[in-house]
């Protein structure tokens, strides 16, 4: 299926994830440079970063459907037609179940066809010559600037009016409240509030995008202070086999070091699955 929606150009330039060539770090370069381009030019960068409740969860399958109607053959339509029809889901407590329902919305996690069909259904986002869209899955990132803070302000705002009627269109909900919004600047003073829904976005110092936390000034203190704080929880787990009091050897640090960073990688990367404890509420899906 990517070989079709990369040849009929589906997916967007802005959109950088599960595509080949494309990553977190490449997105990341593109926003560093657009801000470094403003600080040299002395514009007001200001910059919205929309966080999409439950992106995966809440995907609406007559909206999904409609649009693979239109973008792939009809073969491979009807198999993911057949995939979403008819699938359900029971909850387990304890030794009851619950009736079964019917699943209305929503893309399987942890699939490789999952942020496809998302990155599909999120395709046709509002893109202005006024402004930078920069998405990554369900991370959203839009930017405006103008030497005037207030003229970067009305075109941020008009690009979120558009994203809002769009979002509203495909049944997607962002989360206002834990959307960031943050001016990017060398001077003291700046941009005014955006509001998304009707709501105004809150206004930080500092936001966190694809794993990096940038600051207003682009410092990367908080960054730095951060990752610092992460590797210090990680030498106080390993204290054990390196710290001074070890007992161990030092062939034995060496190979329990490896296995601890292996570990360390898989905890981060792989997800573990585990049966749910009694008492827990667990989700049976069918299809």
């Amino acid at each position: 299926m990517s070989p079709i929606l990369m040849a009929k150009q589906l997916i967007p330039d802005h959109q950088f994830g599960f595509r080949p060539k494309h990553g977190t770090i490449e997105q990341e370069h593109r926003l560093m440079h657009k801000i470094h381009e403003d600080f040299n030019n002395k514009n007001f960068c200001t910059a919205n970063f929309i966080d999409i409740s439950q992106a995966f969860d809440k995907v609406w399958h007559p909206g999904l459907l409609y649009k693979l109607k239109q973008a792939l053959p009809h073969s491979m339509y009807s198999i993911l037609k057949s995939y979403f029809t008819d699938r359900m889901f029971q909850v387990k407590y304890q030794e009851e179940y619950t009736s079964l329902y019917t699943i209305h919305s929503g893309v399987p996690q942890g699939s490789i066809l999952g942020p496809i069909l998302y990155t599909i259904i999120t395709a046709d986002l509002p893109v202005s010559e006024q402004t930078l869209t920069a998405t990554y899955a369900d991370d959203t990132a839009i930017l405006a600037s103008y030497i005037d803070p207030i003229a970067a302000t009305q075109r941020l705002q008009l690009h979120l009016d558009q994203l809002e009627q769009r979002l509203k269109r495909w049944r997607i909900r962002a989360n206002e409240s834990k959307s960031t919004h943050i001016t990017f600047t060398l001077r003291r003073d700046g941009c005014p509030a955006v509001s998304l829904n009707g709501k105004i976005i809150p206004q930080e110092t500092t936001v966190k995008y694809l794993g990096i936390h940038l600051d207003r000034r682009l410092t990367w203190q908080p960054h730095i202070h951060n990752k610092r704080k992460q590797l210090g929880l990680m030498l106080q787990r390993m204290n054990w086999i390196i710290g001074r009091k070890s007992k161990l050897s030092l062939t034995s640090k060496l190979l329990k070091t490896k296995l601890n960073s292996v570990a360390l990688v898989r905890e981060r990367t792989i997800p573990t699955e585990r049966p749910p404890p009694v008492g827990e509420v667990s989700t049976n899906f069918c299809g």
